[in-house]
């Protein structure tokens, strides 16, 4: 009896000692399975990645189809040869970075058969105070398709600024929108900076092939009169905004010139519009903020950008006038004023009549 009661006494111990290593093993399993689940999709999504950017981007359009064909095949036969081994792993991960190098070699160019209306870079001469802007847009509008006498130069003063503004442009989709800033010289010259892609002739824009390398980087600088009028008396569906941005006439002549460092840039140094890391909010947004000394926490709405207007009023970036956001957004909406503008030489003084903060 005594005997048997000491046994059992050491089977406990023997049991007890192995349980917190059967919950480890068990542990173990768990989060190898989960690393692997995760390594394995990030592979499957880079590889996803990968056969886009070769349909997409190859130069050579007898190529993109065979290419395409002969990566997905590589894949398959690896899987199928190795099974989901480290060896696997490591040679889908190979293939994406050659593809990867290759893409991030190709170059983005400032010749081109470009469309009419982005057919010509702006860039800026600044001698002190004195700012010569060559290239500036300002087309004579029929239709949205159909324009003439596009560029001009045009002789500012930097000490003439006065005021940013703020254009935000909606076109139903909740998620989205395109900002355009202009700077106010004097009492009633505006200069109006809008980031977008520079489409070939025959391109129309995809979000998909944005996030690829189907377009340049332009910055349009352009008269109010183009680029304003242009979406709210042309384009069909665009609902334009503006607001006045708080900022002193030293602050607007600082984001004023990180514009036009930029611009000047991209007349030698062409870069890859892209859907997320250079779209019309998030090029410059870092560069304007350093400058103006106003860095601000990165939020989402910088790239789903259709309530970029809300978000700055709420970091206090616009003057509101202290009328609720929803309100303010009502009495800024200049669609019908712009329409009785129209082609009036005074277009941007009579859009500013009655809104707030002008």
């Amino acid at each position: 009896m005594c005997l048997a009661n000491v046994r059992m006494k050491r089977r406990k111990v023997t049991d007890a000692r192995l349980a917190p290593i059967s919950w480890s093993a068990t542990w173990l399993k768990a989060l190898r399975a989960i690393g692997n689940t995760i390594v394995w999709s990030i592979l499957w999504l880079l590889t996803l990645w990968a056969v886009a950017a070769l349909y997409v981007d190859v130069r050579i359009g007898a190529l993109r189809i065979p290419l395409t064909l002969i990566y997905v095949l590589g894949i398959f036969t690896i899987l199928l040869k190795l099974r989901w081994s480290r060896w696997a792993a490591a040679l889908w991960l190979a293939g994406f970075c050659i593809v990867l190098a290759w893409w991030l070699a190709l170059k983005p160019s400032n010749d081109s058969n470009w469309q009419p209306d982005v057919d010509r870079t702006a860039w800026a001469e600044i001698d002190g105070d004195r700012i010569r802007i060559h290239n500036l847009r300002n087309c004579d509008y029929r239709t949205e398709t159909d324009y003439a006498n596009c560029w001009s130069d045009r002789t500012l003063y930097l000490s003439q600024i006065r005021a940013a503004d703020l254009f935000l442009t909606n076109w139903g989709i909740p998620f989205a929108s395109h900002p355009i800033v202009s700077f106010q010289f004097g009492d009633n010259e505006h200069v109006a900076f809008s980031i977008e892609a520079r489409y070939k002739v025959g391109q129309e824009y995809s979000t998909i092939l944005g996030c690829f390398r189907q377009y340049e980087l332009i910055f349009v600088t352009a008269d109010e009169r183009d680029v304003i009028r242009l979406r709210t008396n042309y384009r069909k569906d665009e609902e334009v905004s503006m607001y006045r941005a708080q900022a002193t006439p030293e602050v607007a002549r600082a984001m004023f010139l990180t514009y036009v460092a930029y611009l000047n840039r991209l007349k030698n140094h062409p870069e890859w519009y892209n859907e997320v890391t250079r779209n019309c909010t998030t090029t410059i947004n870092r560069q304007l903020g350093a400058d103006v000394h106003s860095t601000q926490p990165w939020n989402y709405q910088y790239l789903l950008n259709g309530t970029l207007d809300e978000l700055l009023y709420d970091r206090g970036r616009l003057v509101a006038g202290g009328l609720p956001f929803p309100e303010l957004k009502q009495r800024e909406h200049i669609n019908a004023a712009a329409r009785v503008a129209n082609r009036s030489p005074d277009f941007s003084a009579l859009i500013r009549v009655g809104r707030i903060g002008f």
